[in-house]
């Protein structure tokens, strides 16, 4: 029961802070002319490119931070401002501070492939993602948890599979507003995800605090 509910919570905090529904209306305006069979294919991918980052961070934060001679706390507390941004951002319903600029989204439409870039990295997986990765990381307790880790971004991965293949259904059904409402509710769980974060840094910065 433990292991479900820890699966969970990070699952939840990784995937709002993916947003694969966010993704959606990019998906769809960078392959206009494409079929169901290669919107798939660039699903796949870049669903596997999601999967990647997500594991490359889980098992090397930790030792990232060591080399850089950053302090846990300290990068929970800038990670953690970082993810308040973008939770802000989704409940005033436009673009995080570490999404895809309108340039970056022109030069894409150029791309043959868009699955890695920009799709997977930044749109799904920037730097919001990959701080809080490292955070779950390297504050991990036993091996057990970098498992739970590992699986919940497995998890995230498949779902954004299934956005991306079921992008058009799912624009027309939920439109752009329904699309914005469902972001907003993501904004205010990922606003609660940050908090905990940034106040577990300050817990670390100064252990004189009691809780």
């Amino acid at each position: 029961m433990i292991m479900e509910i820890e699966i969970a919570k990070i699952f939840i905090a990784l995937l709002v802070l993916v947003n694969p529904l966010g993704a959606i209306p990019i998906f769809i305006s960078l392959t206009p002319n494409a079929g169901l069979e290669e919107r798939r294919k660039i699903a796949k991918t870049t669903a596997i490119a999601v999967a990647i980052v997500l594991s490359l961070f889980a098992v090397v934060g930790e030792t990232l931070l060591r080399f850089l001679g950053i302090s846990i706390g300290s990068f929970q507390v800038g990670g953690g401002i970082l993810v308040m941004l973008i939770a802000i951002a989704l409940m005033n319903a436009k673009p995080g501070p570490t999404k895809t600029t309108k340039q970056e989204r022109e030069e894409a439409g150029h791309k043959t492939n868009i699955a890695v870039v920009p799709m997977a990295i930044p749109l799904m997986t920037g730097p919001g993602t990959i701080s809080t990765v490292i955070i779950y990381a390297s504050t991990a307790h036993s091996w057990l948890q970098v498992v739970y880790l590992l699986v919940s971004g497995l998890l995230v991965a498949i779902t954004c599979y299934g956005a991306l293949v079921l992008a058009s259904p799912l624009s027309r059904l939920l439109g752009q507003t329904g699309i914005n409402i469902v972001n907003r509710v993501m904004g205010m769980l990922l606003a609660a995800v940050s908090v905990e974060i940034i106040v577990d840094g300050v817990y670390r910065l100064f252990p004189q605090l009691t809780r």
